[in-house]
């Protein structure tokens, strides 16, 4: 089956599973905040329209003097950009034609952004046996030949996450070898007692850290993201980057929410609480788990090496996972689940002690 390539849009799901859409399914396929927006946002919403008839600043110059002063970067360090997929794009023709190496499972826009740029991919798996435990030392050799390494941090679909102390040590040998390190920390919000990497620019010339406003603000339908890397680099990254690229209340939107740590530290509680919640049920019903430090993670029926069986009844009875057929060395072998408020993770567990009952197991 031809299968979506992201998760979110889950009507392209059911069309390809030839499945008639449920009214009140629920999604858990798109990784967003399961609190929503933050109420300041809403409060503010009438005043952000009032400028839709103004051209936006092609600089972003508020909202970028506003993150570089938080972070304690250089402007010149700092580039906005239309979400991280934009980013994403942007890095992409930067490297065009160079050596690159994905961590997988990783992102699939990662590949496909290099693929169309016709980079020379190659990959190194990481082990689900091993909870895909990242081996700085194992990858010297494989770093050696490249020009740039992308690391989501923490991993999408996984949930993984890898501390600083593995960061530097990757940087070190990317550093050595004039390689890159291109940090994705789409999620670094979600995970308590985070390690802040931005002041590690100041040390390694090579680090690129892409964040995106997205996930933690439940934005998806208004697009904003950020990088940081050298001066170099963002000079790069802006000569192909589109005149206009980010709208006028994007900017605003990302002015008003870029400092908001009480709403940050409160969704960090919410999440832990649940996945807390949801870790015991999957425990207690004899279904495996990532371990994640994000909103997300993964679920698989030991019972079953290829999930597909599950996925159909999970979406014929209004649950809506993500498949991970597109993530190399998961290939359906696993589904992703994010995170969602306590009423609708009590849903979910509901259908999966349904399935039990179908397949109990014998583990």
């Amino acid at each position: 089956m031809n299968w979506p390539m992201h998760g979110a849009n889950p009507q392209y799901l059911y069309e390809r599973a030839s499945i008639e859409m449920p009214e009140n399914a629920l999604d858990f396929s798109a990784n967003i905040n399961p609190l929503g927006p933050p109420p300041i946002l809403l409060d503010k919403w009438e005043e952000l329209f009032q400028t839709v008839h103004l051209y936006p600043d092609p600089f972003a110059s508020r909202l970028k003097e506003k993150i570089s002063e938080l972070h304690g970067v250089h402007p010149k360090q700092l580039l906005i950009g239309n979400g991280a997929a934009e980013i994403i794009s942007l890095l992409g023709r930067i490297l065009a034609g160079k050596k690159v190496l994905l961590l997988q499972p990783a992102f699939s826009e990662y590949e496909e952004v290099c693929r169309i740029n016709a980079c020379a991919i190659s990959h190194h798996y990481l082990a689900a046996e091993n909870d895909w435990e990242l081996s700085p030392s194992v990858l010297k050799k494989e770093i050696s030949k490249m020009d740039a390494v992308f690391l989501c941090n923490p991993n999408n679909p996984t949930g993984t996450f890898y501390p600083k102390q593995i960061i530097e040590e990757m940087l070190v040998i990317c550093e050595q070898n004039n390689c890159y390190l291109i940090l994705d920390e789409a999620f670094y919000d979600f995970v308590q007692d985070y390690e802040d990497m931005v002041p590690l620019l100041k040390q390694y010339s090579k680090l690129i850290i892409l964040r995106s406003l997205t996930k933690m603000y439940s934005i998806p339908g208004i697009r904003l993201g950020y990088v940081f890397a050298s001066k170099q680099v963002i000079e790069q990254l802006q000569h192909f980057q589109s005149q206009w690229s980010i709208n006028g209340i994007a900017l605003q939107v990302g002015e008003l929410l870029i400092d908001q740590e009480e709403f940050q530290q409160k969704t960090q509680i919410f999440v832990q609480i649940e996945k807390k919640k949801l870790y015991n049920f999957f425990i207690k019903e004899q279904f495996m788990h990532s371990e994640s430090a994000a909103n997300y993670y993964l679920l698989r029926d030991p019972l079953f090496i290829d999930q597909k069986e599950l996925l159909t009844f999970l979406l014929n009875n209004g649950i809506i996972a993500r498949h991970t057929y597109n993530y190399p060395s998961l290939e359906g072998k696993w589904l992703r689940f994010a995170v969602k408020s306590k009423e609708e993770n009590q849903q979910l567990q509901g259908v999966l002690t349904k399935w039990r009952q179908v397949h109990p197991s014998s583990l």
